[in-house]
């Protein structure tokens, strides 16, 4: 049992409920908010003016340019939009793109948030940011960051199609597996890091065979606002640094680029966090970490290779140099012939080894 420990609450009102985004409005008027901006991404524009005529004279139009990895242009571009309308507060309809782009607006004016999640990336319950620019991409963690509301609505993930459904699942797990090894762990985290694990395990095989199931759909978001709790209450190590090596400077997709490197990543670090990798086999009822979170992927039909991201093999030298230079903490020393081999595994879609 860990004995010593600091454990921070971080403040958020969540909403979770089939049905709840009809109280949209009846959020807005509670905060004080008269002129909300709906943020999405270009694919999910129309639901996003949708939303905005429901709020009436609540809304003060829609920004639908949110995209992966949230570059620095495309916030400004939001922020200009968002001064000519006169916008109070920003309402962030989609997934991490678009939960990403309020974060940065947020930032940068101190304007409130309601974010309204239609994936499981968990972005919503944290106040870490991660942007880009120039090539490069870099996180911060500020009180001001956390979007202060959550509505969580099963209906909005209905239309989530399964590939996406199934990486941005593991995206969500990946949180939760490193807040069992993070540095500033706690065993409240732990405890709520199985749990989300666990509840991903049971739902997303679930999913997967039944899209419309709202049973399994509904386990899954809770497994997502779980795995989001994890990631804004403990810290990052080798695996989300890695991933943002690959996404910001090799522009891989996000969620899929979570998806291949959890089970190396977890095999990596599996001989220095053993504890945390014993909660890891409970919740998935493996008797392997790494090999559990791969045989998961493989079975709900997630990408297993970064090669079929675009990624190529003479890549895996340059993100090997970049993960090095500013490495996160992580319970296993990063080593640059670790990290190549690892690499190398992820970006054939081989078997993950410690």
């Amino acid at each position: 049992m860990q004995t010593h420990f600091i454990y921070e609450t971080l403040p958020a009102r969540v909403i979770f409920g089939e049905g709840k985004l009809d109280s949209l409005g009846e959020e807005l008027e509670r905060a004080g908010l008269k002129k909300a901006l709906v943020l999405s991404t270009p694919h999910q524009a129309d639901w996003a003016h949708e939303i905005a005529t429901s709020l009436g004279t609540l809304s003060a139009g829609v920004f639908s340019q949110a995209a992966m990895h949230t570059p620095v242009t495309v916030t400004e571009d939001a922020i200009n939009f968002l001064n000519k309308v006169g916008a109070d507060c920003v309402v962030e309809l989609g997934g991490g793109s678009t939960i990403g782009l309020g974060k940065a607006i947020a930032l940068r004016t101190g304007l409130p948030q309601i974010a309204v999640p239609t994936t499981y990336a968990g972005s919503e319950m944290t106040p870490i940011l991660g942007q880009t620019e120039n090539g490069v991409k870099t996180t911060q963690k500020k009180p001001v960051i956390q979007p202060g509301t959550v509505i969580y609505d099963v209906n909005l993930t209905l239309t989530l199609p399964p590939a996406l459904t199934a990486t941005s699942g593991l995206n969500a797990m990946a949180h939760a597996v490193e807040a069992l090894y993070a540095q500033d762990r706690n065993p409240i985290i732990s405890l709520v890091a199985e749990e989300g694990i666990r509840a991903f395990a049971e739902s997303l095989p679930a999913v997967i065979a039944a899209p419309n199931d709202k049973s399994a759909r509904t386990k899954a978001q809770y497994g997502g606002w779980l795995c989001g709790i994890c990631l804004g209450s403990a810290g990052m190590a080798l695996h989300h640094k890695l991933c943002h090596v690959l996404g910001g400077s090799f522009d891989l997709p996000h969620s899929e680029t979570h998806a291949i490197m959890l089970p190396h990543t977890a095999a990596y670090n599996e001989p220095a966090a053993a504890e945390a990798m014993d909660a890891v086999r409970r919740a998935l009822g493996n008797a392997n970490a790494g090999q559990g979170l791969w045989e998961l992927a493989k079975s709900i039909n997630a990408p297993l290779a970064l090669k079929d991201l675009g990624f190529k093999e003479t890549d895996i030298e340059k993100a090997t140099e970049i993960a090095l230079k500013n490495p996160y903490w992580n319970p296993r020393p990063l080593e640059a012939e670790g990290l190549r081999a690892l690499l190398r595994r992820a970006w054939a879609g081989d078997t993950p080894q410690a």
